[in-house]
């Protein structure tokens, strides 16, 4: 997707994501994100037609690449559990790192204004379980994982403690005495992440 968009398309899609981010998709105009990109606003239109498809093509400028990296993570020379882990650390740092396009997404789908039908994000989304799919289903055939692991409740069981942790975000920081932004997100990276791997293994390995 990226390859396919020019330096000024990817720039208006950048001012985009901040703005619906912050001011929410409906608070948001063409004429704002002209404004702020310094693009006229006929410029705007004529990349991307209307603010709704401005939307699509951003979710999916913002969520393509982790699909290329799964793909790739399959082919790797490592255990179906590393594979796993790998897996987890791609995820949180893919979301913690465009956490403006996941606060959109969170909040159109939660608002139920308009249904993120959009068929090429389904199909990454369907791409992604795929990708997971093979890894499960190789540690299966050799015996490392369970054979009743529900695969398709493995992703929302990441995504579900990464958005938790972030969505208390205060009450993490004083708990965990974490003073900074850089401190939380090391902590992200380090502990959070470490914790929803064992937590991931612990639902996909055999009980001693």
């Amino acid at each position: 997707m990226k390859t396919d968009l020019t330096d000024k398309q990817i720039q208006i899609l950048e001012v985009a994501e901040t703005l619906f981010a912050e001011k929410g998709f409906d608070g948001t105009s063409i004429r704002d994100i002209s404004k702020v990109a310094k693009i006229n606003i006929a410029m705007v239109s004529y990349y991307f037609g209307s603010k709704e498809h401005l939307l699509e093509a951003l979710i999916l400028y913002k969520t393509s690449g982790l699909k290329e990296q799964l793909v790739n993570l399959i082919e790797e020379d490592l255990e179906p559990v590393e594979k796993i882990n790998k897996l987890i650390e791609l995820y949180i740092n893919r979301i913690n790192c465009n956490k403006g396009i996941y606060r959109i997404l969170h909040f159109e789908l939660a608002s139920k204004k308009r249904v993120l039908d959009i068929l090429s994000f389904s199909e990454i989304k369907k791409a992604n379980l795929k990708s997971l799919e093979l890894i499960i289903q190789e540690g299966q055939a050799k015996g490392v994982f369970r054979k009743d692991v529900i695969i398709p409740l493995i992703t929302p069981t990441i995504l579900g403690t990464y958005f938790h942790f972030y969505m208390n975000k205060p009450f993490f920081e004083e708990l965990l005495n974490l003073k900074t932004e850089e401190s939380f997100n090391n902590y992200i990276k380090t502990d959070l992440t470490k914790h929803i791997q064992q937590t991931i293994k612990a639902l996909l390995i055999y009980e001693n």
